[in-house]
């Protein structure tokens, strides 16, 4: 049986938050500064949106040499979505599908769901999943509270 409850807090936001000592982990590991690099595998399309974000996120320290395939794959799904949605876009959310008779003829048409809007629906989840974690979207910023920004060294520190 899985884990119950809400994902818990990374360390980071605890600090941030101000939560108590106690229920900070100071023991957790921490990935060795190294060069982030995109894998070989991601598209030119991907690589782009790759490029776009890469260099803040790693900047503020949420974006580090063990969160490439994360990252990665959040790319890649950003780049199918855009894909999905293009072809949406020019052929519409409801598309002719052909009708066969038992023999294999066509007997006419019928209208139906697009495809690609399947697969619009499944990169629009990876996305947002994998969205959340590197805080890309709009409800995670919200719940980041940044404290102490007058005293220097305070978050800037942090998030570095």
């Amino acid at each position: 049986m899985g884990r119950r409850g809400p994902a818990p807090k990374p360390t980071g936001l605890r600090i941030l938050h101000g939560d108590r000592k106690d229920r900070i982990n100071t023991d957790e590991p921490h990935p060795d500064a190294g060069d982030i690099e995109p894998p070989d595998w991601l598209s030119e399309a991907a690589l782009e949106v790759w490029h776009t974000l890469a260099g803040p996120l790693t900047l503020k320290g949420v974006l580090t040499s063990w969160d490439v395939e994360a990252y990665a794959n959040w790319c890649d799904a950003v780049a199918r979505r855009r894909e999905a949605a293009e072809h949406v876009a020019a052929e519409g959310a409801v598309v002719e599908h052909p009708v066969f008779n038992k023999n294999g003829d066509q007997t006419g048409v019928r209208m139906g769901k697009n495809a690609w809007l399947l697969a619009l629906d499944a990169a629009d989840a990876q996305v947002q999943r994998y969205g959340a974690r590197f805080g890309l979207t709009p409800s995670d910023r919200a719940q980041l509270k940044i404290g102490g920004e007058d005293t220097p060294g305070g978050a800037e520190r942090l998030l570095s």
